[in-house]
Order: C-alpha cells, then sequence, then structure tokens
C-alpha cells in the first residue's frame, strides 16, 4: 500500500487495526425491527461497521429469476423474495442515522443503479461491490464517479476480471480494498483460499482483507495473522433464524469472540519481544521455577564432590544447575547437610 486512506471515522492502511465489518444481509428477513436490533448488537459486539444489502427488485431482477435454493414457502419467486427484503428510503435513513448513533460505520452493497442513488443520498462513506457484480463496469462507474472508496469483493471472478477491475479503480485514483471471497455458503476451509491475500497485496499493490463465509471465526482469525486491512463476516441472532445467509454466518456472540481475537493478534503482531528483556522480566520467577545444586546425603568437609553426592532443586537461589559439571571434582571446606543448597562458600 503506497498510502492510509479513510473509511468514514477508521483510518485504512498497513500499521492500523483491521476494520471488522459485521454484514447483516438477509438477516433481517425483510423486518426493519430487527435490522435495527443487529445494528445494537453489532455494535455492542464491537465490530466496526454493519452492512446491509440494499435490493430493489423491479431493478436488480426479472420476474423470472430462478431459484438458486428455494428456501422460503411465503415467496413464490426469487423476485417476490427480494420485493420483500426491500426497505422505504426513509427506513435506509433511519438505519443509517442508527448506526450512526451506535459509533459504527454503515455501509450497503448495490445491486442496482438505481440501489446506487439510494444510498447515495443516505450516505455511505464507501462502496461494497459484491462479488455478483464485480465485472458490472456501468455500475462500477457510477459508483467511481462519487470518488468513495470502493471494497471489492472476488468470490464469483477469475483473476483477469479481478484485473480488469483493479485497473479501472486505478485509473480513477480511488482507493481500493480487495477481499479475497469464496462464493459457497457455507465455506468449507479447503476453500477459504487464504493464500490470495498475501498474492492480492504483492499483485496489486493496495490494501487487502477477506470475505469469510465459512460460519466460524477462523478464517478470520487466521487471516488478521496476515495483517489484513479489512475483515467482513456475516451475522445472524441464532443459527435457529430463517434464511438463506444464516448458515454462512457467525453469531453476535461469536462476533465479540472474532473482534476480540483480532485485537488480540493485532498487539502481538505489533509488539515484537526481546528475549532477553523477557527473561530479565522474568527474573523473579526464574528464582522459584529453576533448580539449584543441593546435597544428595550429608557430605563432610574434605568430600571430593562427585555426582551421587549431588542433586538439582528448587529454588534456583544457589548455584545454577547449568554449572553442575564444573562442581563435580571441587572439594568442600565444611561440612553441608543433606537437602542443602551448596554455595560457593561451601567449596574450596
Amino acid at each position: 500500500m503506497s498510502q492510509n486512506f479513510k473509511i468514514g471515522d477508521r483510518t485504512i492502511g498497513p500499521d492500523k487495526p483491521c476494520m471488522i465489518v459485521a454484514e447483516v444481509a438477509q438477516g433481517h428477513d425483510g423486518s426493519l425491527g430487527i435490522a435495527h436490533a443487529f445494528i445494537d448488537a453489532i455494535a455492542n459486539a464491537g465490530a466496526d461497521a454493519v452492512k446491509f444489502q440494499t435490493h430493489i427488485a423491479a431493478a436488480e431482477s426479472t420476474p423470472e429469476e430462478p431459484w438458486r435454493i428455494k428456501f422460503s414457502n411465503q415467496d413464490a419467486t426469487r423476485y417476490d423474495y427480494w420485493k420483500r427484503m426491500e426497505f422505504t428510503e426513509e427506513q435506509w435513513h433511519s438505519l443509517k442515522r442508527h448506526a450512526d448513533e451506535r459509533g459504527l460505520i454503515f455501509l450497503s452493497s448495490p445491486f442496482s443503479s438505481e440501489a446506487v442513488d439510494l444510498l447515495c443520498r443516505v450516505g455511505v462513506p464507501a462502496w461494497k461491490v459484491p462479488s455478483g457484480e464485480t465485472a458490472n463496469t456501468l455500475m462500477l462507474d457510477q459508483m467511481l464517479a462519487t470518488g468513495l472508496p470502493i471494497i471489492l469483493s472476488t468470490g464469483m471472478s477469475p483473476l483477469s476480471e479481478i484485473d480488469a477491475a483493479v485497473e479501472r479503480i486505478k485509473t480513477k485514483g480511488v482507493p481500493q480494498v480487495i477481499l479475497q471471497c469464496t462464493s459457497a455458503y457455507p465455506c468449507p476451509p479447503e476453500k477459504v483460499g487464504l493464500n490470495f491475500i498475501p498474492l492480492f497485496r504483492e499483485r496489486y499493490g493496495c490494501a487487502v482483507g477477506l470475505s469469510d463465509h465459512s460460519g466460524t471465526i477462523y478464517p478470520g482469525l487466521a487471516a488478521a495473522t496476515l495483517s489484513i486491512q479489512v475483515l467482513e463476516v456475516h451475522v445472524t441472532f441464532s443459527r435457529e433464524m430463517f434464511g438463506p445467509d444464516v448458515p454462512a454466518s457467525i453469531t453476535t456472540t461469536e462476533l465479540r469472540q472474532l473482534v476480540e481475537g483480532i485485537r488480540f493478534i493485532e498487539k502481538m503482531i505489533g509488539n515484537p519481544v526481546d528475549k532477553d528483556v523477557i527473561a530479565l522480566d522474568a527474573k523473579e520467577l526464574r528464582v522459584a521455577f529453576t533448580k539449584s545444586i543441593v546435597a544428595r546425603k550429608n557430605l563432610e568437609a574434605g568430600t571430593i564432590l562427585g555426582k551421587d553426592d549431588l542433586t538439582l532443586k528448587k529454588p534456583g537461589t544457589g548455584i545454577p544447575a547449568a554449572r553442575l559439571p564444573e562442581i563435580i571434582g571441587r572439594r568442600l571446606k565444611r561440612p553441608v547437610a543433606a537437602d542443602t543448597i551448596i554455595s560457593e562458600d561451601d567449596l574450596a
């Protein structure tokens, strides 16, 4: 990355904490109240951003759009489902206000040009391009015209398509984050593709991250060890909830664990230790846990110390155990009782 940039009040850069984005997607099942409840739960878990998806059925789908998986009995068609997922513009404004009040960055993926226009009016600090829209140059250009940073998912694209999108963004001078993503719901561990994180960083010279659909906290924690700039995870209140995103989501309780884990990892990575300093800090522990050279039995003055005369026991307040070879063969100048730590003053 050549320089840092801002998404809302967060600075994105190689030396900055990872921005953790909690994706609600269709988890609200068309309920505005549940959508607001997600904002509170995500804020309470410590995430940095909440992300929704902005669907306008008439703008993004034809009535003949097939079901990927027929999961809903109340929606006759996939189009009907998208229609039920819609919020009014005022409702989107209310969600944005609520996120602002809770200190969350408000994001939403648009799935049509009309959705881009709507979100411009609502106000987003960056664009999250979903995997299915990576090659939609018409919509990408519309987003680029705003000058806002782009967060690009890559779950359905070959490298050639990602190359083209990244180059298109670069020509506009817009900051970007490239997310490794595998469009499998849930995504098995062998398809997460963490190997693409360093590849994207090297190939594109920009911020990178992970959009995870595994339904676990493990890929996010692993990606944090690679110093990603953005992590996106789907969230649900419970795995017993309804909806297509639930199998690929972590619970809001697990989100808190994930946030704590990432911050722990970042602190470890950001604070390399000096082994000598650590050893000095453990000086008192060394006394308690290391061992000294001790008389195995009662020893008379004048005894030439042999291997059978000595043993090693705690605490480490006497002659260190490592010096045992050099103490063997020395002569005692005074008697030493069994189980007594031998000192230098005991030796001739």
